[in-house]
């Protein structure tokens, strides 16, 4: 960016800083208010940076703050404002733009933000600007903490911040182009910090106690100092090159100088001793052309061997999300005297500062003082320093304070955290990848610690290990780690270093495990088991014919034997009620499953004979749900308590499913599996290792080993070790070498046995050769092995490959389905081809009920498939795979059913059971709406059986009759009929169901009156009223919704037992995900709703009130005396109001004006906003005495009600 091109304020900010003349910098008189000025626009600036890009261009840092600093330490005030500049202008991109943009334009600004960055980072690779904020790091420290102020700690912090941002630069590689053993930018920045004495001031702002709330920024600022340093290579500077590396550097030398010869001898094989112009043509035989001929060669013999049929095409494009992680962490070989500052760095760090400070990090974690993702500072200092002490003189007591348990237990949880965490945001799967690399290789280095103090000379660090070994091989989490992942390893996030640090690391661990069995004999393991439950489905249908006797006789019979029980049982009040628990207050089933599972136990009691069982049963219900009455009342008579008993005995309950029924379901239709509860069940059992080994031998395992076995030329010796190791193990200790017979691998093993320096690989050699003698030795007796190198194997394939193929069929298995034998396939081929072709069935159906023998869905369908009679299972699907048209003789016979079955209480049910094609309850409810037979699904639903019950029965027990009967049965709606000619029948029919149910609609209505449910039930009457008014003069009816706008009505209305009388009256429901509110249907007639709006009024007051509600002319209706009771004359003023208000009349006389007057008394302001044309009846009818009218709260909330449905 061009200097000149910056903004005019911005420009004139930085002109009033100062200028530098020589080596002096001369600051100008607003030095100060400049700087403060730049630190305001850094703080308001936009998403594209631009006044960060515009500092970076003008190289303010390099010219002026940086001279500022050192020049000018001694104004306090500038000096405290050019740091706080300074830590502004140099926090990393990432932090500036929140994540690497993907928009080609931030991108750009975001390259250019670190551009500058890397700017300042080479302008403070210098001894005097760590000089000075050394010095004044050291002046701030000399203070005690009594005379430290704010601002002093506020200059701490951000001098460590600033220190923190510059090591933080990234290295631009393709800029500096340097070589190990040369300094580099970032070598330069440490030898300035060597210099300058900071790195003796970080060592003590580590071990102070008195200073532990740095903890984290000297730990980051360490960190940052080592990232690019390989801890081992480090901890031997300066002692000569040991024998080892001596070695690697020999055996890297000679696998050089072996390619080199082979490439000079094949170059010599090349050269002929005649020249010729002509190289010739040759037909290769065997290999075809594109065509059906053999393939010519245009080129010389020596190059055949070269040949591929790829010459020449474009390669595949990757697309970017399938591309391989990149390697971001690069290790490098500083220069030697940096390398010796930090060798003696780690030493010092170790011994006075390592346990102390990460004890203050680890307190800060588990405290959450820490920001986010801090904890992999302190997994990368574990790694990094635990290594160091391995490599250079191994001192457990260095490293005690990470050396526990409860560090492995960090580091496993953290660990799982992240990888849980990759598989969930896809998003930042790559950060999050890296996070676990670190944790892995923190884990890495514990287990190489604790294998390092197993061959230490002292026996309590012997002891030490043992203890921590058993410890970790124990628990189950740290056993299947790796296994999870393997699994789960993806290439696209995760870097090649992941995979072969995880096969370093389970390498280790499998070693370590192997010589701890050994050495122990036996040893006992935690093991998890998720038990598995399967929630309860409950069934809408009763139990089967030979559970429940089916007949009458057979019901009365059983009745007989248990009253006899019942009656010498029945005198004792106390029965038993302590070892009968009917109610589990701890358990998740809600509360009214667990009632009517409560009542099923009472049934199957009654079932069994158990008789004093099921009294008891019932009597402990009763007094958890006193609620309705369900279980009778608490002063329920004797033979009331065995009429009741009597009834749950014959009632159709709904029941769980049985375990065999269960079991069965599950097989045959996998799709519809029910929801599973997990519980995990904690055991000991004892540790098999090979048992442990047999978890690896799978597919994705051997997928990932040979991943990195592809790259074995660039992997070290030791990986290669490692990699060799495992695959050995599954084929020859577990003797599963088909595991490995994949065609990848076998190309593999042909690149390394043509390899010139395979004699460097001797390993590897012999590896392959031992497998690759195994398959051919497999292929001389099965020729489908060549067919199965195609692709990646199970266990059960592998040892199919090697025993036959159908050798798993006759296992001894319990679970295996029993071998078809040849008359049960002739059997099912003949009915498969003789009812495949029949519509309207299903044709496994049809096999299962004609199979000799018993066999599963799932099992007729394999083998039908097996059998090549079908091509795939899913052709057997029976839910939305395919539609069966319906024959018109089915049309027919479903039309006839309807007919014959509309009057029963379950018309649906009886439909499905005696048609002949069987069809879903979805698919016979679709087809009778097609057919035009029914309007709504709603009228197919089963109906509510209303018994008339005896006038002498008391209330008490016909309340506990209806509410046992609906919660037996399923819940209904009233039949909607479509049908205009049949108006009269149904209003017949419909008046004897309202008087069959008055006597408990009563019982209700009272009941609730008493319960404070006054103002609904009046709000519900006066609905009924209007409801009826408008269809009478409307001429058309259609559902009317019942809207509560008031609180007391919506709480009556979520009431159960106003529900329950809903009901009753024949009030719908909500349909469920569709409607909200309760629906007045549209089949009842005005008559009806006006005879079921009169069951709701008092006794006393029902035949005044019915005469009042016949339909009559808005016109001959007059005032009503003063003092009837309080719903009487609410009822009549409601009517007479909304009367009036339809006909287009005004009254400003009458009890119409004085209700409306009374509501605009208590609510003027809302009255006038809902009808404000009848303001001018405010002052009419005020003589009305206090007797004659409701509660104010009662009578506010009924108008309100009125005027939003008129205003609707």
């Amino acid at each position: 960016m061009d200097f000149y091109m910056m903004n005019c304020e911005l420009l004139a900010t930085c002109s009033a800083l100062g200028y530098l003349e020589g080596d002096t910098y001369h600051k100008e008189p607003d030095c100060l208010e400049s700087v403060k000025d730049l630190i305001r626009y850094l703080r308001h600036e936009d998403d594209t940076r631009d006044v960060r890009r515009q500092l970076g261009a003008a190289q303010i840092l390099q010219s002026d703050l940086l001279p500022m600093l050192t020049q000018h330490r001694q104004d306090k005030p500038l000096f405290d404002a050019v740091i706080r500049l300074m830590v502004n202008l140099t926090q990393p991109a990432l932090l500036c733009f929140g994540s690497v943009p993907k928009e080609p334009s931030f991108r750009r600004h975001f390259l250019q933000v670190l551009a500058y960055l890397q700017a300042y980072k080479e302008a403070f690779a210098s001894e005097k600007a760590f000089g000075v904020l050394s010095e004044t790091l050291y002046k701030l420290l000399q203070l005690g903490w009594e005379e430290r102020q704010e601002e002093d700690n506020l200059l701490i912090e951000r001098i460590l911040l600033l220190v923190r941002n510059i090591l933080h630069v990234p290295t631009d590689l393709d800029q500096e182009k340097r070589i190990d053993d040369d300094a580099s930018v970032h070598d330069q920045l440490l030898w300035a910090i060597h210099l300058s004495g900071l790195d003796d001031l970080l060592l003590f702002l580590a071990s102070s106690p008195a200073e532990q709330q740095w903890s984290l920024h000297v730990l980051e600022i360490v960190s940052l100092m080592f990232r690019d340093q390989n801890p081992e290579p480090l901890a031997g500077v300066g002692q000569g090159r040991l024998a080892q590396e001596r070695s690697t550097d020999v055996a890297e030398l000679e696998v050089l100088r072996q390619r080199e010869m082979a490439e000079k001898k094949t170059r010599a094989l090349q050269r002929g001793n005649r020249h010729s112009r002509f190289g010739g043509s040759y037909i290769v035989q065997g290999l075809k052309s594109i065509g059906e001929r053999d393939l010519i060669f245009h080129k010389g013999l020596h190059n055949l061997r070269n040949y591929s049929s790829d010459l020449g095409k474009q390669p595949r494009r990757v697309p970017k999300r399938r591309q391989a992680a990149r390697e971001l962490s690069i290790q490098r070989r500083s220069a030697l005297n940096v390398r010796l500052f930090l060798r003696d760095f780690c030493s010092e760090f170790l011994e006075n500062c390592y346990n102390r400070l990460m004890g203050s990090v680890k307190d800060h974690l588990l405290r959450e003082k820490a920001q986010q993702h801090d904890e992999t500072y302190y997994m990368w200092a574990l790694a990094f320093f635990m290594a160091f002490n391995r490599a250079a003189s191994f001192r457990p007591g260095l490293v005690s304070e990470t050396l526990s348990v409860r560090t492995f237990h960090f580091i496993e949880q953290n660990l799982t955290n992240y990888y849980e965490m990759m598989l969930t945001d896809r998003k930042e799967a790559a950060s999050w990848a890296r996070r676990m690399h670190l944790a892995l290789k923190a884990y890495q280095e514990l287990l190489a610690t604790v294998n390092e103090m197993d061959m230490s000379p002292d026996e309590a660090v012997r002891e030490s290990s043992r203890i921590i070994k058993n410890n970790i091989f124990y628990v189950m989490e740290y056993r299947e780690l790796f296994l999870a992942l393997f699994r789960k390893f993806d290439e696209r996030c995760q870097p090649r270093s992941f995979l072969r640090d995880l096969v370093e690391t389970t390498h280790l661990f499998l070693k370590m495990l192997e010589r701890f069995c050994r050495s122990r004999g036996n040893l006992v393991v935690q093991n998890k088991r998720k038990k598995r439950k399967k929630k309860k489905k409950v069934l809408d249908r009763p139990l089967a014919s030979g559970d429940v006797p089916s007949g009458a006789g057979e019901l009365e019979a059983m009745w007989l034997s248990l009253a006899e029980q019942l009656q010498c049982c029945a005198q004792d009040p106390e029965l038993s009620l302590e070892s009968v628990v009917p109610f589990d207050a701890a358990s998740e089933v809600p509360v009214e499953e667990q009632r009517a599972e409560a009542m099923v136990r009472i049934q199957d009691c009654l079932l069994a004979g158990q008789a004093p069982q099921a009294l008891a049963l019932l009597r402990s219900a009763r007094e958890v749900w006193p609620e309705g009455d369900v279980f009778g009342s608490q002063d329920i008579s004797a033979e009331e308590e065995f009429e009741l008993l009597k009834q749950i005995l014959g009632a159709p309950l709904p029941r769980q499913q049985g375990p065999e029924e269960q079991g069965a379901e599950e097989e045959e239709e996998e799709e519809e599996e029910e929801e599973e509860l997990q519980a995990v069940q904690v055991s000991e059992k004892e540790f098999n290792f090979l048992d442990y080994l047999k978890r690896f031998a799978s597919s994705a395992v051997v997928r990932a080993y040979v991943l990195l076995l592809r790259s074995y030329r660039q992997n070290s010796a030791h990986t290669n070790h490692c990699l060799v190791k495992m695959l050995h193990r599954l084929a020859h200790d577990l003797k599963m070498e088909a595991l490995l017979f994949q065609l990848s691998l076998f190309c593999l093993f042909n690149r390394l046995l043509s390899d010139p320096a395979a004699g460097a690989y001797q390993e590897l050699v012999t590896f392959a050769k031992y497998i690759l003698g195994k398959f051919f030795a497999l292929a001389a007796v099965n020729q489908k092995a060549f067919v199965e190198l195609l692709f990646w194997k199970n266990t059960a394939v592998v040892r199919e490959m090697a025993e036959g193929y159908g050798s798993l069929d006759g296992g001894s298995s319990s679970r295996r389905p029993p071998v078809w034998s040849p008359e049960e396939e002739a059997q099912l081929q003949e009915l498969y081809l003789a009812h495949r072709d029949v519509e309207g069935q299903d044709v496994v159906d049809v096999i299962l009920a004609q199979l000799k023998t018993h066999r599963t869905r799932k099992q007729v369908i394999h083998h039908l498939v097996r059998l090549g009679l079908a091509d795939s299972v899913k052709d057997f699907q029976r839910k939305g795979t395919h539609i069966v048209l319906w024959t018109e003789d089915q049309e027919l016979e479903l039309q006839r059913l309807f007919e014959e079955f509309q009057d029963s209480d379950d018309v649906l049910g009886h439909i499905m059971r005696n048609i002949t094609a069987r069809r879903s309850r979805a698919r016979i409810v679709d087809k009778l709406l097609a057919l035009g037979v029914v309007a709504e699904r709603r009228e197919l639903y089963k109906k509510r059986r209303k018994k008339l019950v005896p006038s002498s029965s008391p209330n008490g027990e016909e309340s506990r009759k209806d509410v046992c009967q609906e919660d037996l049965e399923e819940g209904n709606l009233p039949e909607e009929e479509s049908d205009e000619g049949e108006e009269k029948e149904e209003d017949s029919e419909a008046g004897q169901a309202q008087g069959s149910s008055v006597l408990s609609t009563e019982a209700l209505g009272q009941s609730l009156s008493q319960e404070g449910f006054s103002a609904p039930l009046l709000w519900l009457q006066n609905c009924l009223i209007r409801a009826a008014d408008d269809r009478e003069e409307d001429g058309c009816s259609q559902a009317v919704p019942l809207v509560p706008l008031t609180e007391e009505n919506e709480e009556a209305m979520e009431n159960e037992q106003f529900q329950r009388l809903l009901r009753k009256l024949g009030v719908r429901p909500p349909a469920s995900g569709q409607e909200t509110f309760w629906r007045i249907p549209a089949k009842l007639s005005p008559t009806q709703l006006r005879k079921i709006a009169a069951s709701l009024s008092q006794p006393e007051e029902e035949g005044k009130l019915q005469s009042r509600l016949e339909p009559t002319v808005p016109e001959e209706q007059g005032p009503e005396e003063e003092h009837q009771k309080e719903y009487r004359a609410q009822a009549l003023r409601a009517l007479l109001l909304a009367r009036r208000k339809k006909a287009g009349l005004e009254s400003p006389e009458g009890e119409g004006a004085a209700g409306e007057k009374e509501q605009l008394k208590m609510a003027p302001r809302k009255r006038q906003l809902l009808d404000s044309d009848e303001e001018q009846e405010e002052g009419e009818g005020r003589s009305k005495g206090p007797e004659s009218r409701a509660p104010e709260i009662q009578k506010k909330k009924r108008f309100q009600i009125e005027d939003e449905d008129e205003n609707d």
